[in-house]
């Protein structure tokens, strides 16, 4: 099986989570009229007391497309959110569930992000780890986290599946 990566639009990565990016409205003065602050880009969500916000960066080697999705995973309790530093392009591959909780292949999607685009992804949405295209890239992650299961849970798939260029 294999999907063509479509550009990323707010619209359609919305059931799996939010697009941050230059394409912002309603701004409100800042720093004495020298900058403008968007409040809220993301939905940022925790369900676990005890973990705490991890940001960490992400130094991601470039592949290319076509690419094969070997693993899915999801942070049950967590957004995770990734944003580039210094970034071509890269890849986001999502997944919505099944009826029994586990990815549904079917419902896959993937999306190459641009310049100026970071992604959240909702709590409990599956995605394959980010793939940076076109060269290295450095992203920030910021997650909550306790060092517990509930971090990440991964599913290996049984057959790769291949993620084409439109």
């Amino acid at each position: 099986m294999s999907i063509q990566a479509r550009s990323l639009t707010r619209e359609a990565f919305a059931p799996f989570g939010d697009v941050i990016g230059l394409e912002l409205s309603g701004g409100s003065s800042a720093n004495q009229g020298t900058a403008t602050r968007y409040d809220r880009v993301a939905q940022l969500t925790n369900s676990r007391p005890g973990a705490q916000p991890n940001l960490a960066v992400f130094r991601s080697v470039a592949k290319a497309l076509p690419f094969q999705v070997r693993l899915l995973e999801r942070h049950p309790c967590s957004t995770q959110m990734f944003v580039p530093l210094a970034c071509r392009r890269f890849l986001v591959v999502v997944c919505p569930d099944d009826a029994h909780g586990e990815p549904d292949l079917s419902g896959l999607r993937a999306f190459v992000c641009g310049p100026g685009q970071g992604i959240n992804y909702r709590a409990n949405v599956w995605h394959h780890p980010i793939i940076a295209l076109e060269g290295p890239a450095d992203f920030l992650m910021l997650a909550w986290e306790d060092g517990s299961a509930q971090d990440c849970e991964e599913r290996p798939l049984s057959t790769p599946l291949f993620v084409t260029s439109d």
